[in-house]
């Protein structure tokens, strides 16, 4: 005995309607470009602020690139969209403060005081780490239990951070430095991760802004606290420094860092997290062509240990969840 039509062609649609919830979302063009120009350009940075910092100091060479991108880029809202466009409640200007300062202040402030001593392709490789510290906040803070295998590219990527951190334990590199961007990898990770957790202003653009602002204010007290404009002399600073910064602030902000915002709100944390092993690779090449910057067998093994446990988080994250099971809302 055959099924009414309308009953078959009821359970045909529930069919599919299963399959397109277990099936991974479809990521739009838009997606890919933003994550093309993140791998690239900030592959890049690490380059531009060991140059800047030749002639320049650490915090105070950020809080001006972040101020003068952020001034740039809320003026840019404010002529394109008047007024309401930067407009937000007082709590949504306080989430992209707080996230603008962890990412920006802790995450990259401390990246570029760790470069004074640290090579840019180590600095890179050690930033890699950031993606096994969102797999750790999203267990611990979220409650979000991890699957073995991302506990086991943790694992494997800690030992990767071991092995890169040995130069510094035997003295070539000040261990200081290298604790310092172990640090800035926290405060990036907890920025990231917040972002998505918290209410951020509607515009991506204004939220930006707003964060490159509040992280800039935060270099740059920091700068002033350090004592930075004591024997500074702009007229020393170099060509080619002034040159990096304006590259930091049109390409590594306005551009990438915008991109990167869009991105935490338009796809999978784990996905955008997948440029901290995409950078390195850019990051030790330049570093190489362009600085001459050695690559020793830690820096390769160790990068190499931390690339392929990134690997392992991000491949085993972005699997979709079994049939019958939602993945949990945050």
């Amino acid at each position: 005995m055959t099924a009414p039509a309308s009953s078959r062609s009821a359970k045909a649609s529930a069919a599919a309607a299963s399959s397109d919830a277990t099936r991974p979302a479809r990521l739009g063009g838009a997606v890919w470009l933003a994550l093309a120009v993140v791998y690239v350009v900030w592959g890049s940075t690490y380059l531009a602020i060991r140059i800047t910092l030749e002639t320049m100091p650490s915090f105070l060479s950020a809080a001006a690139r972040f101020l003068t991108a952020g001034l740039l880029l809320t003026g840019f809202v404010l002529v394109r969209q008047g007024p309401a466009g930067l407009r937000v409640s007082l709590r949504q200007f306080g989430s992209a403060a707080l996230v603008g300062v962890l990412l920006l202040t802790g995450g990259n402030g401390l990246v570029v005081l760790g470069e004074r001593s640290v090579p840019s392709g180590l600095a890179a490789l050690l930033v890699a780490a950031v993606p096994l510290w969102m797999v750790l906040l999203t267990a611990v803070v979220g409650g979000e239990r991890p699957k073995r295998a991302e506990l086991a590219g943790v694992l494997l990527g800690l030992v990767g951070l071991a092995v890169l951190s040995a130069p510094a334990i035997g003295g070539d590199i000040a261990p200081l430095s290298v604790i310092l961007i172990i640090c800035a990898t926290l405060t990036w990770a907890a920025g990231s991760f917040a972002s998505k957790r918290i209410p951020m202003p509607g515009n991506v653009l204004a939220a930006s802004g707003y964060q490159m602002l509040a992280g800039g204010l935060g270099d740059l007290l920091i700068g002033l606290v350090r004592g930075e404009t004591h024997g500074l002399d702009l007229a020393a600073v170099s060509g080619r420094s002034w040159l990096a910064l304006a590259y930091l602030v049109l390409f590594g902000s306005l551009l990438a860092f915008t991109a990167y915002a869009w991105l935490l709100r338009s796809a999978p944390l784990t996905l955008v997290a997948t440029y901290a092993y995409v950078n390195p690779v850019v990051a030790v090449l330049l570093g190489w062509l362009i600085l001459a910057e050695p690559l020793t067998g830690p820096t390769l093994a160790g990068g190499g240990i931390v690339v392929a446990g990134v690997c392992l988080v991000v491949s085993v994250s972005r699997k979709p969840s079994k049939p019958g099971r939602r993945p949990s809302r945050t």
